[in-house]
């Protein structure tokens, strides 16, 4: 079975070696210096420079649609070969909002909420970049479900980096039960 995996930059040749991934999703802000795992080919790896505000702010860079809409179109050219790694600095806010949304686009029959919850039993640290999720709600024609379901698991617990997880693009019990919760140590 084929998954995301979602990680820091810090955990991010880990994730990719011990995944097998050969794609890569980068949403960090710009010029903080990325060094692409060797495993993974130039066209496999998606930099978003973009900044974790949620409104305008002088000096960043706020998530916009053309943001998301590569995004989008890089995950759904992915393979689904091997897993996909996505990261952002600390992989708390905006990898985690990247892989919530990439898991509904790519699987249109998960329900937001129920995603929304597994993501927060993989991830407690989570806190999905909200303005992400506004925008990938609105172009997926989601209704408003996604920004509720993200607001329905709060803010993730403090920390400074999260543990690399594994978000599964299917829910059905049979599915999970020989996924693991979190990143086996590598």
């Amino acid at each position: 079975m084929t998954y995301l995996v979602v990680s820091s930059l810090a955990d991010l040749p880990a994730t990719v070696d011990t995944h097998g991934a050969r794609d890569v999703v980068t949403l960090i802000n710009v010029g903080t210096p990325v060094t692409r795992p060797d495993p993974i080919a130039e066209d496999r790896h998606l930099f978003i420079g973009v900044s974790d505000i949620v409104e305008p702010m002088d000096g960043m860079i706020l998530p916009d649609t053309s943001h998301l809409d590569r995004l989008l179109d890089f995950g759904r050219r992915w393979d689904r070969q091997a897993p996909l790694a996505i990261h952002c600095f600390a992989g708390i806010s905006r990898s985690t909002a990247a892989a919530y949304i990439l898991a509904l686009a790519i699987n249109p029959d998960l329900d937001e909420q129920a995603l929304a919850e597994e993501l927060r039993r993989r991830a407690p640290t989570a806190t999905p970049n909200a303005r992400l999720v506004a925008l990938a709600d609105e172009k997926l024609g989601r209704s408003g479900r996604m920004i509720a379901a993200i607001r329905s698991i709060g803010r993730g617990a403090d920390a400074f980096a999260g543990t690399p997880f594994i978000l599964p693009l299917v829910l059905e019990a049979e599915a999970l039960a020989d996924m693991p919760v979190v990143q086996p140590v590598g």
